[in-house]
C-alpha cells in the first residue's frame, strides 16, 4: 500500500476526527435509529431513514479516515529547510498584478483552499517544488499561465 504523507497537523486533525466519529457520533445515531425503531412502521418512518442515512455516512467516513491513519507517513516539516518541498510555507507574489499569496504544500487529504492548504499534486505546488527563495515560476492552470516570484520559503 502506497503510503500518505501528511504533516502533524493534518495526521493530528484526522485522528480526532476519527475520534470524534467513534466516540460521539456513531453512539448517537444509534441512539437515534433505535428510538425512530419504537415509532413503529419503519417503510414510512422519515426519523429511521434519515438515522440509517446518517448513520451510513459515518460508518464510511470511519473506515476512510481509518485507511489514511493506517498509511500515514508523518513528515515533521519543522526539521526542513531549503528548496519548495512538501511542508513548506510559500510566500509569493504574482508578477503581474503583484497580489501577494501565501500557501502551504501539504498531502490530499489535509489540502483546503480556504485555508491556504494546496495539495501537493496540484498545478501551483508542482511547480513550486525545487524551487527556491527569489525564485520566478510559470504555473499553467486551467484559467491560463501564471507568473509568481518566491519571496520566501518557511517549515514552521
Amino acid at each position: 500500500m502506497e503510503k500518505i504523507p501528511m504533516t502533524p497537523a493534518g495526521f493530528k486533525s484526522a485522528d480526532e476526527e476519527l475520534k470524534q466519529l467513534k466516540s460521539v457520533a456513531r453512539p448517537s445515531v444509534i441512539r437515534a435509529i433505535a428510538e425512530a425503531r419504537e415509532h413503529g412502521d419503519l417503510s414510512e418512518n422519515a426519523e429511521y431513514h434519515s438515522a440509517r442515512e446518517l448513520q451510513s455516512h459515518i460508518e464510511g467516513r470511519v473506515k476512510e479516515l481509518e485507511a489514511i491513519i493506517s498509511r500515514a507517513d508523518v513528515i515533521d516539516v519543522k526539521k526542513m529547510s531549503g528548496s519548495v518541498k512538501f511542508g513548506a510555507t510559500v510566500h509569493m507574489v504574482d508578477e503581474d498584478t503583484d497580489e501577494e499569496r501565501t500557501l502551504q504544500i501539504v498531502g490530499e487529504h489535509e489540502a483546503d483552499i480556504e485555508r491556504n492548504m494546496i495539495n501537493m499534486n496540484s498545478p501551483i505546488a508542482r511547480a513550486l517544488i525545487g524551487k527556491e527563495e527569489g525564485d520566478s515560476v510559470e504555473v499553467r492552470t486551467p484559467g491560463g499561465v501564471k507568473d509568481y516570484e518566491i519571496l520566501s520559503v518557511k517549515y514552521i
